[in-house]
């Protein structure tokens, strides 16, 4: 898709939506030509989690409930959620996050920040230290090989 481009989020080409877990995510920033924000729904089917509870050195985030209710880990702390709840997070901060569909319903979620080609995510419970500008995770200073930041697997 180019810039400026109008889009419908019910009919996006299929290159923009990943459907390949418990979580389906609406590219909607890749649809309409974003160049550097990433803007995505993040659909979430009952039982499933957003992601591995993980927090950025780079990468500012915005998230906004739009449908459903659900729990948020959000540093040492863990919140309800429904349609509106919202919360920012500054790079560099070192609190982590998490969204977990513990409800009957879909869970749908947009998902805006700026993505940092140096940032390095730190996934405290499994110990992990991921280095995008390398793609590499390491564990204790050591390259871990067979590890994935896919919560649903």
């Amino acid at each position: 898709m180019s810039a400026n481009s109008l889009l419908n989020k019910e009919l996006l080409p299929e290159d923009c939506i990943d459907a390949s877990r418990q979580m389906t995510t609406l590219l909607l920033g890749l649809a309409g030509g974003s160049e550097r924000l990433y803007s995505n729904i993040d659909r979430l089917s009952p039982g499933a989690k957003s992601c591995k509870f993980h927090s950025h050195s780079l990468q500012e985030e915005f998230f906004l409930v739009l449908r459903g209710r659900g729990s948020l880990r959000l540093g040492d702390k863990t919140y309800q959620v429904c349609e509106g709840s919202c919360f920012s997070k500054p790079a560099g901060k070192g609190i982590a996050h998490q969204f977990i569909n513990d409800s009957d319903d879909l869970l749908e979620i947009l998902d805006v920040g700026i993505p940092d080609p140096n940032d390095v995510i730190e996934y405290p419970d499994d110990g992990v230290t991921y280095r995008k500008s390398e793609r590499r995770a390491y564990k204790d200073g050591q390259l871990v090989a067979d590890w994935s930041s896919d919560p649903n697997v």
